[in-house]
């Protein structure tokens, strides 16, 4: 049904309905799969110089890639996110800086996946300072950068300091939750690990975020999928 309509749907609903059929490819972790509807997407989006909403494609299919470990996919995706949000016509300067935040958060995940601490820590300072001049979208996005620093510190096996941050982020987003759960059993508290895994299952929202959380609270706390 998605698929026929992906040919029905018409302007902007196109691409939406093609980034639904990405989803599923996200939670067994085929990117390449998830790739074939956002680039579709993302051209469509691109040639109607929706250049914003382009980039926010770029960036969800970033966000697969570097979920399931292809650190060099996500980078380039990022990069590609960043470079076309900034074609918009007449940006203003905040627009500007709010693409450079989203990179600099980009690539210190991408960085901490990798375990090159210097290169986290300098992008998680770069993403700081752009915070720091308080732009008009600073309280919108300010909720990222406890999350960013508590992916951050996870990756880089910094747990105490990872559910400190993490638990400072939002605390309705199931990937959050997910790397609370995921902190609290790599400090061996497994109570805690299994009930951030069960708030996981409170949302069923279909999205990247909610089909990396979910399959693995799943698996953590024993729950069959939907329609099991």
């Amino acid at each position: 049904k998605l698929a026929k309509a992906t040919g029905a749907s018409p302007g902007k609903q196109k691409p939406q309905a093609l980034k639904i059929m990405a989803i599923p490819y996200a939670s067994p972790c085929q990117p390449r799969e998830s790739e074939k509807y956002e680039k579709q997407a993302f051209d469509l989006q691109r040639a109607a110089k929706d250049f914003y909403a382009a980039g926010e494609t770029a960036d969800e299919l970033a966000r697969i890639y570097l979920e399931c470990g292809d650190t060099n996919a996500a980078e380039k995706w990022y990069k590609t996110g960043h470079d076309t949000g900034l074609k918009k016509p007449d940006i203003t300067a905040a627009e500007t800086a709010l693409w450079d935040f989203r990179l600099e958060h980009a690539l210190a995940r991408i960085a901490a996946r990798r375990g090159q601490r210097a290169e986290a820590e300098k992008h998680v300072a770069a993403a700081k300072a752009i915070l720091d001049k308080n732009y008009d979208w600073y309280k919108q996005q300010a909720q990222y950068f406890p999350y960013l620093t508590g992916y951050v510190a996870f990756y880089l096996g910094d747990y105490k300091t990872a559910l400190a941050d993490l638990q400072k982020g939002n605390q309705r987003d199931p990937f959050i939750l997910s790397l609370i759960a995921q902190t609290y059993a790599k400090l061996g508290d497994k109570t805690q690990s299994l009930e951030y895994f069960r708030k996981v299952l409170e949302s069923n929202a279909h999205n990247p975020t909610n089909a990396f959380a979910r399959p693995l609270a799943r698996k953590m706390v024993g729950t069959p999928a939907a329609g099991q």
